[in-house]
């Protein structure tokens, strides 16, 4: 495996514009104090606050951000003075996700260890956030999309605000639902999981309280003073925690056209064993309806990757079966073959036509459902090799979900 400190001069190298850097590459040492700055701590009393600060890229997350998150939650975890936890993002977002277009370039210069490596340190970090002994607080104050809803979900509280928008857009890339998200959504509400992650469409906070996802909401005003609340605790009793959010917390009011006032219209349509048979009770239900929302579901599936669409479904199915670990290493295993494996090439289609060129036109491969094979989603979800090791998690020493 590359050294990390090559990997992470590089993602600099490609990426440094979005810490506000402007001069010459060749002129700009990067220390490692440039890349802590990429994870903010705030201490009061006794609580610890986590700041995710790459506001440019919406808090991406990149592989020197998991390895500090680890080493910071680990010593804080064992720091008797520390009662609880808190995470938050820098800007208008929370996170947006992996830095996938650093990912992109990774693959472009053939850099299979380093895409092993931020694979590896993000999603140890996420086991390590649902198994943590403390309570935790993630305030998603704005965008939680793809690996931001990785690193808030599994953990004990998730407070939303009217200005979170929530998403797992991973097959519009030609990617999967990963960092946990076959866990996370499999447990949700009907067939609202298989929603989210096949169409990744965007949630409201209200809609993520309804549904389980966040735990609390309140107005972003109001932010600043639920952390001043919290942060005057004295306490590692999490119900103690939680009534301080009560104390802030209102009621939350989902639109009346949203998705999760189609619970039974998700039923009828997302139970089916299949996408083609997704699809077509959707396109059923369009025609008779002559509904906006179920003509804008079949638009965003018929837009994202066939692979990726299969590979997402039976993800989620699976993970209702399984543990967070469990998960977790599946979906290692599926991320490595969408970025190293054969099938790589639609994660940088979708990359290019999305986020690069921004022509909105990926050419897929297969180019449609009909052309994906069992064989080709079986492969998704098999090892790189016979001797590709699986993701090393604690599970002994500490208890999955």
């Amino acid at each position: 495996m590359h050294n990390a400190k090559g990997l992470l001069g590089r993602i600099v190298r490609d990426k440094l514009w979005r810490f506000g850097y402007r001069r010459s590459f060749c002129s700009l040492k990067v220390t490692p104090e440039d890349l802590d700055y990429q994870v903010l701590v705030e201490g009061s009393g006794c609580s610890r606050t986590a700041i995710l600060n790459r506001p440019p890229a919406l808090n991406a997350l990149t592989t020197h951000m998991g390895y500090r998150l680890q080493k910071l939650y680990k010593n804080w975890e064992e720091d008797p003075n520390i009662g609880f936890v808190m995470m938050k993002g820098s800007g208008r977002a929370f996170c947006a996700g992996g830095d996938i277009v650093s990912l992109y370039h990774l693959r472009k210069r053939g850099s299979p260890d380093a895409i092993r490596e931020f694979f590896s340190s993000l999603y140890s970090f996420i086991y390590l956030l649902g198994t943590y002994l403390k309570p935790h607080v993630a305030i998603l104050n704005g965008v939680t999309m793809g690996g931001g809803t990785g690193v808030s979900i599994p953990g004990t509280f998730r407070v939303a605000t009217d200005r979170t928008i929530f998403a797992t857009p991973e097959t519009i890339i030609g990617f999967h639902p990963d960092a946990g998200a076959s866990f996370n959504l499999s447990h949700l509400p009907g067939r609202l999981g298989e929603y989210l992650g096949l169409t990744g469409l965007k949630i409201s906070g209200a809609e993520m309280l309804a549904c389980g996802l966040a735990t609390h909401y309140i107005r972003s005003e109001e932010v600043p003073v639920m952390e001043e609340q919290l942060k005057k605790l004295l306490t590692d009793d999490p119900s103690v925690v939680e009534s301080s959010l009560e104390k802030c917390a209102e009621v939350a009011h989902p639109e009346k056209t949203g998705v999760i006032r189609r619970i039974d219209l998700l039923e009828k349509c997302f139970s089916h064993d299949t996408v083609e048979e997704i699809i077509d009770s959707l396109e059923i239900e369009a025609g008779r309806r002559k509904d906006t929302w179920c003509i804008t579901t079949l638009r965003r599936l018929k837009e994202s990757s066939p692979l990726s669409l299969k590979v997402a479904l039976r993800s989620i199915r699976e993970g209702r079966l399984q543990t967070l670990d469990q998960c977790l290493i599946r979906e290692y295993r599926m991320s490595l073959q969408g970025l190293i494996g054969p099938m790589s090439c639609n994660f940088c289609e979708g990359v290019r036509a999305r986020l690069i060129d921004k022509d909105e036109a990926p050419k897929w491969d297969p180019p449609s459902l009909e052309k994906v094979s069992e064989d080709m989603v079986d492969d998704y979800f098999s090892a790189l090799t016979p001797t590709e090791p699986d993701l090393e998690l604690p599970v002994k020493l500490r208890e999955s979900i």
